[in-house]
This record gives structure tokens, C-alpha cells and sequence, in this order.
């Protein structure tokens, strides 16, 4: 399927790991220009040269919790491409405690990065989507946030907020030639969803935990847990001509763990 986006310019947020970096190889393969924006300054270089060698390509080390860290990245896009026609916000961070285990400092960690940061690149983007008449948003929710999922309370909060604020958004951008939709993704092999596993390995025991993963991988009617692979399709099709008439969407790509 020909996409359509040859020489576009696309910002992509957590786009040196995981879901991120998958989608960023995913629209570099179609020729699609990029921005990635991350605060790991190592993995954004590496991540950057390895990707200019198929599209043009700059880092941009981003503090999303900081808007005038997030303009001068849009400024930076601006001043190197000329536009910005797509935005994906894939950059998170997780946490593994009880709701009663957290505390307001967790929260506000959380909300920070998974609320605020799509807020202040919002912010900071749509204004060159408008004036070009054209863009693209999607932002990454979480399955977590549709149903609810325990140890997971503020970090599907923030989610959920995510949602609410791409559906409402959506209907705001629309006559500017703006769409604006949701991935939801369910479990995914991702370094954040590894390293928190990682954790519950060495605190279960091997044993265990290995019941744990069987339990779990039950939960999924295709009996696995997801990889980035599966997910950068969707998005880019999401940005692409060929989903022109699809915005404030929450689409769940979750091997059938939700069907709502």
C-alpha cells in the first residue's frame, strides 16, 4: 500500500526505543523526514544516525515536562524541515505500585510526562498545523486506561486523560485540515515494559513468575504478548492520506485482550 508520505515531516516523542522507534522506523521507510525528541541524549544520537542513513533525520533532546524545552524543539523541527506534518506522542514512563503505595509526587511524575507533555507539544505543534492547513496527531493511550488495570491507577489516569484530550482536540483542529486520533495498545515488549518485568522476576523467583507469564499470555486470545512490530503499522497508516477521513478514534491494537 503506497502511503503517501514521501517527504513529510513527522515528530516523534519517545522515538529512540520501543513503540517509538518502531514507528519511527516505520515512517522512515516511507520516506517520511524526522524529528525525534527524547531526554536520553545517548540513545537519540545513536537513534538518529542510524535512522539518517535511510531519511533525514535530527535529535532534539526534549524534557516534555518542560514547555520551553518542547518549543524549542518545534522550533528546531521548523528551522530544519520547514513544516511539521505529523506528531506522535509515544514517549511515557511507568510505575508498579498499588495506588496506596504512590504518593502526590508520584502523580504528579506521572502526569507530568504522560498528560502535560502531549499538552505542551499540542501547544507548541498545532499552531504550525494550522497555519499549513494540514496535520496529523496520534498519541498513545493505553488499554489500561479503558478498563482499568490495578498497580496501574495514576499511570491509566493520565492515559485516560490523553484520550479525552485527543477526542476533544479533534474537534477543535478539524477545519484546519487536522486529525487527531488514539492508539491504544495492550501489553507490548517495549525496554519500559521489560524493565518493570525484569523487577517482578527477581521479586517472584523464577517459578513463579513463570506462572505469572502463563496466566497472563491466557488473558490474550492470541496468546502472546505484543511487540512495537505490531503496533508502527497502525500508526502509520493513521497519519497517512489513506485514513484522511478517521479523527478523535481510540483504536486498541491489544491481540483481543479488550473488544469494546
Amino acid at each position: 500500500m503506497d502511503l503517501k508520505m514521501q517527504g513529510n515531516v513527522a515528530v516523534v516523542t519517545g522515538g529512540v526505543q520501543g513503540i517509538g522507534r518502531e514507528v519511527a522506523n516505520e515512517l522512515a521507510q516511507a520516506g517520511v523526514r524526522l524529528v525525534l525528541a527524547d531526554i536520553n541524549i545517548a540513545a537519540g544520537e545513536e537513534a538518529a544516525a542510524e535512522l539518517g542513513k535511510v531519511t533525514p533525520t535530527i535529535f532534539v533532546q526534549t524534557d516534555l515536562a518542560k514547555p520551553a524545552s518542547v518549543q524549542e524543539m518545534v522550533d528546531k523541527a521548523v528551522a530544519q524541515f520547514g513544516r511539521i506534518d505529523y506528531f506522535v506522542n509515544s514517549a511515557a514512563i511507568l510505575d508498579d505500585k498499588t495506588f496506596m503505595e504512590s504518593s502526590a509526587q508520584d502523580w504528579t511524575r506521572m502526569l507530568e510526562v504522560c498528560l502535560m507533555g502531549p499538552m505542551h507539544c499540542l501547544h507548541s505543534i498545532l499552531p504550525v498545523m494550522r497555519a499549513q492547513k494540514f496535520g496529523r496527531i496520534v498519541c498513545f493511550s493505553s488499554d489500561s486506561a479503558r478498563v482499568g488495570q490495578a498497580r496501574l491507577s495514576y499511570y491509566a489516569a493520565a492515559k485516560a486523560g490523553v484520550t479525552a484530550l485527543i477526542k476533544s482536540i479533534a474537534q477543535e483542529v478539524g477545519p484546519d485540515g487536522i486529525t487527531a486520533n488514539i492508539v491504544s495498545p495492550g501489553a507490548t515488549n517495549t525496554p519500559m515494559r521489560m524493565k518493570r518485568e525484569a523487577a517482578l522476576r527477581e521479586k517472584m523467583g523464577e517459578e513463579k513468575y513463570q506462572r505469572r507469564v502463563r496466566t497472563v499470555e491466557k488473558m490474550y486470545p492470541l496468546r502472546r504478548i505484543g511487540e512495537p512490530s505490531d503496533i508502527a503499522p497502525l500508526v502509520a497508516f493513521l497519519l497517512s492520506e489513506n485514513a484522511k477521513w478517521i479523527t478523535g478514534q481510540v483504536i486498541s491494537v491489544n491481540g483481543g485482550f479488550t473488544m469494546l
